[in-house]
């Protein structure tokens, strides 16, 4: 299947800076406010969604923006937010996962006879893979013209991974919280040991760093994760410095 080839080595090619704009499609953008337009475009500038509606086409040019003609396509959310599709979410700010400007540029480009709607165009993916054009994740394309898109991310491998190594790591030795409750050690061999209130060993077993996420699996079986911000571990309520 050929669409858009030049688009396509443009889009990998870029170092995304430069714009995108996907043109002339049926857009169904799960925003409550913008709802589904016919003959639109959608202007992303890296993994963010920076404008959606008719006409933006006009300044392609003059923003060197990399075009693709979506031309009897239509263009869904990759990624459904089902709560807020049974309407439980009270705001349009709280809203995930819709085609709306500051959002993450995660979606489907589908033949509009194959997506009436967004279940439709996303069981086109799962079932009828070949059939679609594009699948963008965070400015990325995964999947093009029904095929993997060249460099695409490698999906981690299935399983527990090795305890890393992280001798002379800033984030290795003895995080507590502010009321001195909870005293987290984190070990270069990938190992952590939880005093809670006094009690020593309150729970105890292995770690991952990933960027600043922290993935926990407990020598009792259950996961739990936690997130750095700047000098302070935020995990399950508590907010913990480096001692």
């Amino acid at each position: 299947m050929n669409w858009n080839p030049e688009a396509l080595d443009a889009i990998v090619s870029n170092d995304r800076d430069r714009p995108v704009l996907f043109t002339n499609a049926r857009i169904v953008t799960m925003d409550p406010l913008i709802g589904t337009m016919t003959g639109a475009d959608i202007l992303f500038v890296g993994s963010l969604i920076v404008g959606v509606g008719p006409a933006i086409v006009t300044a392609a040019e003059d923003d060197n923006a990399i075009v693709v003609d979506c031309t009897g396509m239509t263009i869904v959310p990759a990624v459904v937010d089902t709560v807020a599709l049974v309407g439980g979410r009270g705001r349009r700010s709280e809203y995930v996962a819709t085609l709306t400007p500051g959002n993450t540029t995660d979606f489907l480009v589908v033949p509009d006879e194959l997506a009436a709607d967004v279940p439709s165009a996303v069981a086109t993916l799962l079932s009828r893979p070949d059939q679609v054009r594009a699948l963008v994740a965070a400015g990325r394309p995964v999947r093009w013209a029904g095929i993997d898109a060249p460099g695409r991310a490698t999906a981690p491998e299935a399983g527990i991974p090795d305890a890393p190594d992280l001798t002379g790591s800033p984030r290795v030795g003895v995080w507590i919280d502010r009321k001195d409750f909870l005293h987290q050690e984190l070990t270069a061999e990938g190992r952590y040991d939880e005093t809670r209130g006094g009690r020593s060993h309150a729970y105890q077993g292995r770690f991952w760093i990933d960027g600043d996420r922290i993935e926990y699996l407990d020598d009792l079986g259950f996961w739990a994760y936690g997130e750095f911000h700047g000098d302070e571990l935020h995990h399950a309520g508590y907010v913990m410095r480096l001692s």
